[in-house]
């Protein structure tokens, strides 16, 4: 694209590889992502050291496929970004360095991105573009936080979970209940063929004036009913499952967004994809309220939104070293 800055993302912080390139920090030209579900499958869970490997196995081939769809070659690069935290430091790695070899050879400046902040740049990469300042509401396999979002970079932690994260519980609940891996996408479609619908287990942190969550109580919920009524059907049990778990994260982010008086709402991350949080989401909104949720493909784990958020960064000089690191945890930050 003439006249156009054009960089390369990468990401791999988990169990997804991924290699985008993307102009002007809004165009996508490609996004290629390969998933190692089918190599923790059996494990119910993301194996460190089996993920690292993949993702080293994995990342030039897609960095060479995205580069071959996108129609270009390195020496039309003007930047390269990767993810550097939060994640597994194993697979972080293997972006960064991978990231760290293209900078230092092609003599461009290198954007290290911060894995949760850029999922809350998806959006962007679509037409309904969210205004600030907005309510990020992230919800993952690692992650369930509230953001106030101001601009790029601004944001502040508003509420998070005091425990396990929402797509970890989907994941214990659905391995409890021998459902499958990943237990999101194995809940929801259990949950879809219960009959009777009844939600018989309790609201996660009723009290008002909250911007906790918690999964840890709902998960021994579900075990104490099914070994107290272990003929209650999986469907049943699921769909109350599901139901309680997407209600207080309903209710935290309106109530959030109605304490701060602001109308735009993102929903981000992996759980965002979910068709039932998606339908209480519209039933509860109100008129004056903007919800903004990026597709399936862009709330999953991808470089693409790496590569959009990194533009920002390469436009106003914030580039990285050679010398930077990855991390753990994130390094956004919190009011508590």
């Amino acid at each position: 694209m003439k006249n156009a800055v054009i960089g390369l993302g990468l990401e791999s912080s988990c169990d997804e590889t991924s290699a985008s390139i993307v102009a002007d920090g809004k165009t996508v030209l490609s996004n290629e992502i390969v998933s190692q579900i089918d190599l923790h499958r059996e494990y119910c869970g993301v194996v460190p050291e089996i993920a690292s490997r993949a993702h080293l196995e994995t990342i030039n081939i897609l960095i060479d496929r995205a580069l071959s769809r996108a129609g270009i070659g390195f020496a039309d690069l003007d930047y390269v970004s990767a993810t550097a935290r939060p994640g597994l430091i194993g697979s972080l790695l293997i972006a960064l360095q991978s990231s760290k070899a293209i900078s230092y050879a092609m003599g461009i400046p290198l954007i290290a991105v911060d894995h949760l902040e850029a999922h809350l740049y998806a959006p962007f990469l679509e037409k309904n573009m969210p205004a600030y300042p907005y309510i990020g509401l992230l919800i993952s396999g690692g992650n369930t936080a509230i953001y106030r979002v101001a601009g790029i970079g601004l944001i502040e932690t508003i509420g998070k979970t005091t425990d396990d994260a929402v797509g970890e519980a989907f994941d214990k609940v659905s391995k409890f209940l021998g459902l499958g891996y990943p237990g999101g996408p194995a809940i929801e479609k259990a949950a879809a063929m219960a009959v009777a619908k009844r939600v018989f287990l309790p609201k996660i942190l009723p009290g008002p004036d909250d911007r906790r969550f918690s999964y840890s109580g709902i998960k021994t919920a579900v075990i104490t009913h099914m070994k107290a009524h272990p003929d209650t059907d999986l469907n049943e049990i699921a769909y109350a499952f599901q139901e309680r778990a997407l209600e207080i994260l309903v209710r935290r982010v309106f109530s959030a967004a109605r304490d701060e008086k602001i109308a735009n709402i993102v929903i981000a991350g992996g759980v965002a994809a979910n068709g039932r949080l998606r339908e209480m989401l519209r039933d509860e909104s109100r008129p004056d309220e903007n919800i903004i949720i990026a597709s399936p493909l862009l709330c999953t784990d991808n470089a693409a939104m790496v590569c959009g958020l990194a533009y920002h960064y390469f436009i106003s000089g914030k580039h990285d070293g050679l010398d930077c690191d990855v991390h753990a945890r994130t390094a956004l930050s919190s009011r508590s």
